[in-house]
């Protein structure tokens, strides 16, 4: 199973990102069979529609009210198994920052990190390895 990164819904959402049609070519083909095949995190919908609404960052944002659409699809798809942070996830995203002497700026990736790890995914789908390639607990997929 793969953990699904913002960075990834953005690209398979918005046609202006580079690479959304090998993104979205690469989920067809392993989507095809209905199966649970991506881990999703809450805290990764909250950042996309924060990310996919911002008009500095593209000439086409979705409004709101499609945002949140989008994101509702992809909570209830069925491919899609729902992970969600514990305390677990909590202590260990508190060890990581302190270990790494992580700041502000890495917050969300290590609590996400932490979330993905102890919930059982080793595998992630992102356009920014570097942000969870410090922790060396994952694979990435290329597509």
């Amino acid at each position: 199973m793969h953990g699904v990164d913002t960075t990834f819904l953005v690209q398979i959402e918005l046609r202006e990102v580079p690479g959304h049609a090998t993104a979205k070519a690469w989920l067809d083909r392993q989507l095809g069979d209905g199966e649970p095949g991506l881990a999703l995190a809450p805290q990764v919908l909250t950042e996309f529609i924060h990310v996919v609404t911002d008009p500095r960052r593209f000439r086409h944002p979705l409004a709101m009210e499609d945002a949140l659409d989008r994101a509702q699809l992809w909570w209830d798809a069925r491919e899609v198994k729902p992970v969600f942070p514990s305390p677990e996830s909590v202590h260990l995203a508190m060890q990581w920052l302190r270990a790494h002497r992580s700041g502000r700026k890495r917050l969300l990736d290590t609590d996400l990190a932490a979330t993905y790890h102890t919930n059982g995914v080793a595998s992630l789908l992102t356009l920014n390895r570097s942000d969870f390639i410090g922790f060396g607990l994952f694979d990435f997929v290329d597509y």
